[in-house]
């Protein structure tokens, strides 16, 4: 296969631990394990869609049988979505009685798990109970309230998060820099945003974004694909608030309508707008924030224009807005009013001191 014709998610793929981002805990606890000779017989990976829960597994299965060439042969994977009867359940328990060939260990990776039919959780559970010492299973799950409890109890449970905006952006930039693709890194924060902590996620949107661009991506190029507004848009439009300019934050907002935006996206996107201007003010941003630093320093500039209760009242009116969103017939109004409310903060404040 052409190099350039696989996808940057099996690319990019962790080998080792030293690969994994943003799971320094789980590495360093499982790396101890492995250092010790105490490697746990039944262990449970669970946290959100592409955060390294099944490389993880893999890196796991072939560091613990120090195994370069042809560890693969001691790794089993099924996946419990497609695979959840007693019948598949049964194959393992079938295989499990065998000694590895080569290696120390048999790793049976299950794939979520939660989907297991309760018949293939009762067959799976004699042998998780005792297990032979030649096995390991390693359990991966997005969804660990639907594992039954007599599982829960008999594996060492590893709760994976989600990974930062500021390291996947981290690894987008390496990738750039790896295939020679152009870039500016507000385009690559921007993925990294909006693929909300999953690494997969990012990985996908970057390789369809690379072939829709050229591979020159700018923010315009990103914005427009991913149907997001800009940052620039909201320091536009949070410079008309503070103005108290309602005909030139209609003006915007009908841009932004005319644009084909989606309504919900744009509140949120104002709010967490806001947001990074309140904990920018209040001197955190360095703590709970994934911006880069040209980001950061322009956020703490407008920031210093606004009242921190203006802020938070004006994150509260529109979180108002979204909940009351679905029950609004005419939605634009209602989008608009928001907006308007936002720009009048004072005269609200006078009503209700």
């Amino acid at each position: 296969m052409n190099k350039s014709s696989i996808s940057s998610a099996s690319e990019y793929r962790p080998k080792d631990f030293s690969d994994m981002i943003g799971q320094d805990a789980i590495v360093k606890t499982l790396s101890n394990a492995i250092k010790n000779d105490q490697i746990p017989q039944a262990l449970l990976f669970c946290g959100p869609r592409g955060v390294g829960k099944t490389s993880c597994a893999r890196i796991l299965a072939k560091q613990i049988n120090d195994l370069e060439d042809n560890f693969e042969y001691n790794i089993f994977e099924l996946d419990a979505a497609s695979n959840n009867s007693v019948e598949d359940i049964r194959n393992i328990t079938d295989q499990i009685r065998i000694p590895p060939q080569i290696g120390k260990y048999k790793v049976y990776i299950i794939d979520e798990v939660h989907m297991l039919s309760n018949a293939a959780f009762n067959a799976f559970l004699k042998s998780l109970e005792e297990p032979p010492k030649h096995v390991v299973f390693i359990l991966a799950t997005t969804e660990k309230n639907k594992i039954i409890p007599t599982i829960l109890s008999r594996c060492q449970i590893y709760d994976f998060k989600k990974v930062d905006s500021s390291s996947i952006t981290k690894l987008l930039t390496s990738i750039c820099v790896d295939k020679k693709i152009k870039f500016d890194e507000n385009s690559l924060a921007l993925i990294a945003e909006k693929s909300d902590g999953s690494i997969r996620d990012s990985l996908s949107m970057f390789d369809r974004l690379v072939s829709f661009t050229d591979s020159n991506l700018t923010i315009a190029d990103v914005t427009s694909n991913l149907n997001v507004l800009d940052y620039d848009t909201y320091f536009d439009l949070s410079s008309f608030i503070l103005k108290k300019d309602i005909p030139g934050i209609l003006t915007k907002y009908n841009d932004i309508f005319s644009r084909g935006f989606d309504d919900i996206n744009f509140l949120n996107g104002l709010s967490r707008h806001l947001r990074e201007m309140l904990v920018s003010k209040l001197g955190t941003s360095e703590k709970i924030s994934d911006l880069n630093n040209e980001l950061k320093a322009k956020y703490l500039d407008q920031s210093n224009n606004f009242l921190d209760a203006d802020l938070i009242l004006m994150i509260q009116i529109i979180n108002e807005c979204l909940i009351n969103y679905q029950k609004i017939n005419d939605k634009r109004i209602h989008i608009e009013l928001c907006l308007m409310r936002i720009a009048s903060i004072d005269s609200i404040k006078k009503k209700n001191p």
